[in-house]
């Protein structure tokens, strides 16, 4: 898979075609929008979505980890979808997953989604934090549009970028990289994106799933 390497804060940042940020100076991943639990909470409401969405999830975190040799994942906001996330079954995977990754150190920007849903279970060692959450020339946050005091890498939109012709349109995930901060895609399965118009000065690149492409 081809990742593409922007140079933002004076630091190199690697984005990803799965839809997350590498840091290789800190050997951190960073992860937006992974939404645990929002297929459970649209099955507690009683609409039929399929099961499965935190199993990929996990799978998805530990490719990444693997890839790169990461030892700290920072999840800007909306860790977990809604209260149904702490079902047994979410909760018991999630657990699983945290024992095989004692060695991770893991760092939850606090979100909407997550005020709402309540913060994770303390058994998965994850430390909590409002933002603008700083570390080194960044401003880790989960909302785009905060004053920061560093470069802002933030989630919350979901952003997708229309690459259309006469007779047809495609709906890209995308990294929307600015002169202050960086909009991150969702990362989480059965998440939804949200059609972005760039800002002045905006770069789009959009991830096929296999390739990360520059489109403006």
């Amino acid at each position: 898979m081809s990742s593409v390497a922007v140079r933002v804060a004076g630091e190199t940042l690697l984005l990803l075609p799965q839809k997350a940020l590498y840091w290789p100076h800190e050997k951190m991943l960073v992860i937006a929008d992974i939404h645990f639990g929002k297929a459970a909470a649209f099955r507690a409401l009683g609409v039929p979505v399929p099961r499965g969405t935190t199993t990929e999830n996990l799978a998805g975190l530990d490719a990444l980890v693997e890839a790169h040799g990461a030892r700290h994942i920072a999840f800007l906001g909306d860790f977990l979808h809604a209260r149904a996330a702490h079902a047994s079954a979410t909760q018991q995977a999630m657990l699983a997953w945290r024992e095989r990754r004692r060695d991770l150190q893991l760092t939850l920007v606090r979100g909407n989604h997550d005020r709402h849903a309540g913060d994770p279970a303390a058994a998965l060692g994850i430390d909590l934090v409002d933002e603008p959450h700083a570390l080194g020339p960044f401003a880790f946050c989960h909302h785009p549009d905060l004053a920061t005091p560093g470069y802002a890498l933030a989630g919350h939109i979901h952003p997708v970028y229309v690459l259309a012709t006469r007779f047809d349109a495609l709906r890209l995930p995308c990294f929307v990289v600015g002169q202050d901060r960086m909009i991150l895609p969702s990362f989480g399965a059965f998440t939804g994106g949200h059609a972005i118009r760039p800002e002045p000065g905006d770069s789009i690149y959009v991830t096929s799933g296999d390739a990360v492409h520059c489109v403006r």
